[in-house]
């Protein structure tokens, strides 16, 4: 009997993404597109994704929160990450899924390049996943395991903040400069601390699986 192949499944997901990282200074993989090493040689970052709008085929994702323990131990575009998933609470069960092939690069599309990147998924959970978003600040709350709050590094005119634009990140082609506030992970063996550290925000409009 021929084997059946699933047909692969369309997603979309607008909002921010925001995180901080290791690195003393402003991230070298925006500009570098992942090929320069991170300041510090390895980098760990946790990630921030705020859904505004989103779907998996037919399920809602809109409104949901997720969290990521991001662990590259050198260069971001030579791969070996490993990653932690943390799934907003309120998510059904055909969401979490969804966000599950989506952040480990199954859905393909915008984050298929995860799965020649991410080595290894050190866990995946439901948790309440807290974003805050006022100004020019960022911040994320799941439990005791990660507390992190950023904020945007100020600008000449006060009422735009530094920032990389028109780039060919794989985040998105704009990227706000910030950085780590308080921030801290206590996770899977992990403790960081990115008080002070790069930071960086970004709109995010994603599609799959092409």
């Amino acid at each position: 009997m021929a084997e059946v192949k699933k047909a692969p499944v369309e997603w979309s997901i607008k909002g921010e993404l925001f995180l901080n990282c290791s690195c003393t200074v402003f991230c070298p993989c925006v500009v570098s597109l992942g090929a320069h090493p991170p300041t510090e040689g390895h980098c760990h970052a946790w990630m921030a994704i705020a859904i505004d709008e989103g779907h998996y085929e037919g399920e809602d994702l809109s409104g949901l929160n997720v969290g990521l323990l991001v662990d590259i131990p050198g260069r971001m575009g030579e791969g070996n990450w490993k990653v932690a998933a943390y799934v907003d609470d309120r998510s059904t069960e055909a969401a979490y899924d969804g966000i599950l092939q989506i952040f480990s690069g199954q859905a393909g599309g915008t984050t298929g390049l995860f799965t020649m990147l991410v080595s290894e998924i050190i866990g995946a959970e439901r948790q309440k996943v807290e974003i805050t978003r006022e100004g020019n600040k960022r911040g994320i709350y799941i439990g005791r395991k990660i507390a992190g709050e950023i904020e945007m590094v100020e600008g000449l005119s006060p009422d735009h903040p530094v920032m990389v634009t028109n780039s060919k990140y794989w985040m998105g082609p704009d990227i706000i400069a910030a950085r780590g506030v308080k921030s801290k992970v206590r996770d899977y063996g992990r403790v960081w601390d990115f008080g002070g550290k790069s930071a960086e925000i970004c709109p995010i409009d994603w599609k799959g699986p092409n």
